[in-house]
């Protein structure tokens, strides 16, 4: 019997160039595309269609990531059970150390000969079927000791990724890889498309566990070194392994493609016919969209008028676009992006002088996910705060006590049930609690429907880090 194929998904990055929709509380993987499903919903369907029964996916994502993933894994239907494996970084160390990672998980419990299909969370794959045939070929190669990477055939001179030069033809299924190649510049990408023997460096990989530790024993020893030495002091039991901090900051922060696949001696490129974007900047995004006769794209409430080549997005307010061309128009609860179309890739640098300024903006949008659902800023003063608070039915909120704030809920629809020092009681739609200045107190939903409530916060200071938990079962408790 041939050797199980685990799909491992790397979740992870910052997504700047898509500020204002991406931030570092809630990244591009889980961005909603037109259609309504995430980067991160996409990638893992299309995991399960690949994935040998009975199907495992290991999931490599931040910690403070994990409860958003998970409900996202929840939104996905499949035919067969599904059994999801979670390693949580504390911190971002590049894709180096989440692919090691996931190949010592991978060889531990499903032996080294189990290939692993790595996939980034933050691609759009388009042709199932072409997919499908291009792991096919991959796994081929992988089983045959190669360490493979998907390259896509070029459509056009594009600067903006990096590319593969293939060598010899391995049977029907790719080529040998004759170097990787950084992004060029345009007479340079035009010479490669019409040479035909470029490929996009998709950054999508295959290959047995025991194949890719043992070239990384050869090609970076110090960083499977550390890698390692987090790996066997985590506790492995559970489906979310927590990665130690302290071990995880020790590894060195390396891309995968430079620490082994750029120095391996056996590896592989197979040309992959499927649909291709790394939905880098915002007129990736635009593509997705149909344009109407003027080349302009919209989604939400908004307007163009004698505008030319743009794109808005309007999440929360009427937008308005008068007498512009190739401009990018991305408003939020709480952020408004406007970039020329030859500008795109330059967002980050605007995310870069907010976060310089301590702006909020760049950390976590008006809506908060939390493990127990969420919160909605409505009002931020300097005498008050406002939330709308969304509790997923069974879930409950930690105990805890404010030291610099009192509260006020009312319910808005549901049940909650409540505690407030020593007492506990039920609230039910239009009714409503007062919990004094460093009172206990603990929020319940324990229903099977959403519980939704406002909650007004009254002191001289809002953050965070004024709340003192006691008990907490997501583990937040110091």
């Amino acid at each position: 019997m041939d050797a199980p194929l685990i799909a491992v998904i790397l979740s992870g990055g910052a997504g700047t160039r898509l500020w204002p929709l991406s931030r570092r509380a809630f990244p591009k993987p889980f961005m909603r595309m037109p259609d309504g499903q995430s980067l991160l919903e996409k990638t893992v369907l299309r995991a399960l269609a690949v994935a040998t029964p009975p199907t495992t996916v290991v999931t490599v994502t931040g910690r403070d990531h994990y409860f958003l993933t998970r409900d996202e894994y929840q939104r996905v239907a499949s035919a067969t059970a599904v059994t999801h494996r979670y390693l949580l970084e504390p911190m971002g160390r590049n894709t180096a150390p989440a692919v090691l990672m996931a190949a010592l998980d991978v060889a531990q419990r499903h032996g080294e000969d189990a290939i692993l299909l790595v996939l980034p969370a933050d691609h759009l794959v388009t042709g199932a079927a072409e997919f499908g045939a291009a792991v096919a070929a991959a796994t081929t190669l992988a089983r045959a000791g190669y360490l493979v990477t998907f390259g896509v055939v070029p459509t056009r001179p594009d600067t903006g990724y990096g590319y593969i030069r293939r060598g010899e033809a391995l049977g029907a299924e790719g080529y040998t890889i004759e170097r990787f190649v950084e992004k060029p510049d345009l007479p340079t990408a035009r010479a490669w498309l019409e040479s035909g023997q470029f490929l996009w460096n998709s950054g999508m990989f295959c290959f047995q566990a025991r194949s890719v530790l043992e070239a990384a024993a050869g090609s970076c020893p110090e960083v499977l070194g550390t890698v390692r030495a987090c790996f066997e002091a985590a506790d492995p039991s559970g489906a979310a392994v927590e990665l130690p901090h302290e071990a995880f900051a020790a590894i060195p922060a390396i891309s995968f493609d430079y620490a082994v696949m750029e120095r391996a001696a056996r590896r592989a490129v197979v040309p992959a016919q499927f649909g291709w974007n790394d939905i880098g900047a915002w007129p990736a995004v635009a593509e997705l969209v149909p344009a109407d006769a003027r080349g302009n794209r919209v989604i939400g409430d908004a307007v163009v008028v004698d505008a030319d080549g743009c794109y808005v997005q309007a999440t929360s307010r009427t937008v308005a676009v008068v007498g512009l061309a190739d401009v990018a128009v991305v408003e939020t609860g709480d952020a408004v992006l406007v970039a020329h179309r030859e500008s795109a890739q330059d967002v980050r640098r605007a995310v870069e002088a907010l976060r310089a300024r301590g702006s909020a903006t760049v950390e976590q949008h008006v809506t908060v996910h939390r493990p127990w659902g969420s919160y909605t800023v409505l009002e931020d003063a300097p005498d008050c705060k406002v939330k709308r608070l969304v509790v997923k039915p069974g879930q409950v909120l930690s105990l805890q006590k404010h030291q610099r704030r009192s509260e006020h809920w009312t319910v808005v629809s549901g049940t909650a049930k409540v505690r407030v020092g020593e007492r506990e009681f039920e609230l039910r739609r239009n009714e409503s609690t007062y919990i004094p200045m460093d009172t206990l107190h603990r929020l319940e939903n324990p229903t099977g429907e959403d519980l939704a409530l406002i909650e007004v916060q009254c002191g001289d200071y809002f953050g965070e880090d004024d709340i003192v938990r006691l008990e907490d079962i997501y583990g937040r408790v110091k």
